[in-house]
């Protein structure tokens, strides 16, 4: 994985910005599944099992991600209704995860409710969660430029933010959008101060749609805007 080192800066794809440090992370077989996960996320795993996860946005990056952080309780949250009763049903249409897979990460919530993964529309299922993955799309308009509705679209439901939350962004931006145009956002709406009572981070997604068997061993680089906080 790379660690960008710079504040608002970002590494997405073909383009890398700021100074950056190597961190090597030693990729490990997880027995219970027989799958395979970086070690970094095995820690991120281990630190995150009594905070409660919301992933937000539930396209081909955010579920995948909402079932990997099954085994801590946690939301899945997309605006679209329809969407989420498909997913209820047991049905994904992007096909990134199987049907049985599913219904069981869905069957965990009912049966245990210290892990499982719970889906909803409803902005109230956000209220009891700390850290927050905003997985949207990022579309561009006919003039080539990013579209930022998706991002900044959920507003008002960012009152559910609480003093000592994290807002991780994965959806793809320019360099510096999440301080310039999100971190305003969250102040408005939650009357919370930035990087005093919330704090904020970026990780750009690297999902290959599609891309079943390097999904869990994906390496992920991560900008925390308050570096403490990657601890």
């Amino acid at each position: 994985a790379i660690v960008l080192e710079d504040t608002g800066k970002i590494m997405d794809g073909a383009f890398t910005y700021g100074r950056q440090r190597k961190v090597e992370i030693e990729t490990v077989n997880v027995p219970d599944t027989g799958s395979k996960m970086t070690g970094g996320r095995k820690e991120l795993m281990r630190k995150m099992k009594n905070m409660k996860i919301a992933v937000i946005g539930l396209g081909y990056v955010g579920m995948p991600l909402a079932v990997e952080f099954s085994k801590s309780i946690g939301v899945g949250f997309d605006i679209n209704e329809a969407r989420v009763k498909e997913l209820q049903g047991g049905s994904d249409r992007t096909r990134e995860i199987d049907s049985s897979s599913l219904k069981e990460v869905l069957s965990l919530s009912d049966t245990n409710h210290a892990i499982g993964l719970k889906l909803s529309h409803d902005i109230e299922a956000l209220h009891d969660c700390n850290f927050f993955i905003v997985t949207v799309p990022t579309p561009i308009t006919k003039f080539k430029t990013p579209d930022l509705k998706p991002l900044l679209g959920l507003r008002h439901g960012w009152q559910v933010l609480k003093k000592g939350d994290i807002v991780v962004y994965e959806s793809t931006v320019y360099p510096g959008c999440t301080e310039e145009d999100c971190v305003p956002v969250l102040e408005k709406e939650s009357g919370l101060k930035f990087n005093q009572d919330f704090f904020c981070g970026y990780s750009p997604e690297r999902i290959n749609p599609g891309d079943k068997e390097y999904f869990d061993n994906d390496k992920e680089g991560g900008i925390w805007i308050k570096p403490e906080i990657a601890d």
